[in-house]
């Protein structure tokens, strides 16, 4: 394939034909592709001042029917406790959520959307749509479903309790 990935495949492949570099095509595109989608929504979202992890967050509390407590939102958004912390105060400053004592268990915080933080993410989630929808023209609508099928399949095992971890082939 004429892309970057099968450059560097077709190079490993002389330089070390010992070696089976299939995996590199695969995850080596889904690594590549993430970057450079990383890249156009922050693009996107660039008028906004919003970052892409900080529209993940609006984003995590969007689908939520109701409030999440931060550590929720650190798991969902693959972030660490302090970078979820940082963000929430960010967003909480710009009045896009606000964090109060939980009335569960006052020792825990719920964040919620503000109607600001809900009508930004209503706002730029039809952009985010049609920015990954052409990203995707190239494919039919039953090879996009056959792709999703397929990567779930890979994600879904590395998500689990026994998830891939570098130390554990």
């Amino acid at each position: 394939m004429g892309d970057t990935v099968g450059s560097i495949s077709a190079q490993w492949r002389e330089k070390r034909p010992d070696l089976d570099v299939s995996t590199m095509e695969v995850i080596g595109r889904v690594l590549r592709m993430a970057a450079l989608m990383g890249q156009v929504v922050e693009e996107t979202l660039a008028e906004t001042g919003l970052t892409r992890p900080e529209f993940e967050v609006l984003s995590a509390l969007r689908r939520a029917d109701r409030g999440l407590r931060p550590s929720q939102l650190t798991r969902e958004t693959l972030s660490s406790g302090a970078a979820t912390t940082k963000r929430l105060a960010r967003l909480e400053r710009a009045g896009l959520l606000t964090r109060t004592a939980s009335t569960r268990d006052r020792r825990e915080i719920d964040v919620r959307l503000t109607d600001a933080g809900r009508g930004l993410v209503d706002r730029l989630l039809p952009e985010r749509l049609r920015v990954e929808a052409a990203a995707l023209t190239p494919l039919s609508a039953a090879e996009r479903d056959q792709l999703a099928t397929l990567l779930a399949r890979v994600l879904s095992p590395m998500e689990g309790p026994d998830r891939l971890s570098a130390s554990r082939p």
